[in-house]
């Protein structure tokens, strides 16, 4: 893949407008993730819109449920014609298993391939800190996520989003066509903001990520497109 293709834009505004504007601002990136806040502000208006446009599309929306209602939820994502799908690894195996059924089932009744599925292990926005005091999880963090990393591969699904700070440890042990997202990848000229965990492009590239997700350091930069070719351009020389 070019840069281009691993660099994956949040969309992380509250309306389709603002979203389109910056589709408009920044035509050359090719995938682009749709989370929360403009999922539940505009339904599958945004998702019809990326497809338009011939953008692959990221859907984040993190399922997280009893096994029935999460296979249900990514029957009807998967209608959507999207190319990555979250839910969250905590849901358990069942639930992941029944999930990944059911997208297949629900694409294939659109006449779509296959979305990849990708399991949450934890939150960038927590720390070993959070998950020891606050979710009283015994586990050292790096334990935790590829624990649940590998939950995720044994349950059939392509990958997981995870910290670039899990992402070589993750490589070693699912291998080299285990999909890792990951979020928390600021470059050196942006600030962390809520992320706990984050690395630079490039050394996240280094410790095996297969895609990056940067938002506000991209959409809330003066020049948008030029932001987002520095990135790419950082992480153009790595493998």
């Amino acid at each position: 893949m070019i840069p281009a293709e691993r660099v994956i834009v949040a969309l992380d505004v509250p309306t389709v407008d603002r979203a389109s504007a910056l589709l408009d601002q920044v035509p050359q990136a090719v995938f682009w993730k749709v989370g929360l806040e403009l999922f539940v502000s505009a339904g599958a208006t945004i998702l019809t819109e990326l497809k338009m446009r011939q953008k692959r599309i990221f859907l984040d929306l993190k399922f997280h449920d009893i096994p029935n209602t999460v296979a249900g939820a990514c029957h009807a994502a998967a209608t959507y014609g999207v190319d990555l799908i979250t839910l969250h690894g905590a849901a358990g195996k069942t639930a992941l298993q029944a999930a990944q059924m059911a997208a297949i089932a629900g694409a294939a009744s659109a006449g779509y391939a296959a979305p990849k599925l990708l399991a949450i292990t934890l939150l960038t926005s927590l720390s070993q800190r959070d998950l020891a005091f606050d979710l009283k999880i015994p586990l050292e963090l790096p334990e935790y996520v590829l624990h649940m990393a590998m939950l995720a591969q044994e349950s059939g699904l392509a990958g997981v989003v995870c910290s670039p700070q899990e992402a070589t440890q993750l490589r070693q042990v699912c291998g080299h066509d285990f999909v890792l997202v990951c979020p928390g990848v600021r470059p050196s000229w942006a600030t962390a903001q809520d992320q706990q965990r984050v690395m630079t492009p490039a050394a996240a590239m280094r410790a095996g990520a297969s895609y990056l997700v940067i938002g506000r350091p991209i959409t809330a930069a003066t020049q948008p497109s030029e932001a987002f070719q520095r990135i790419c351009d950082e992480i153009a020389g790595v493998p």
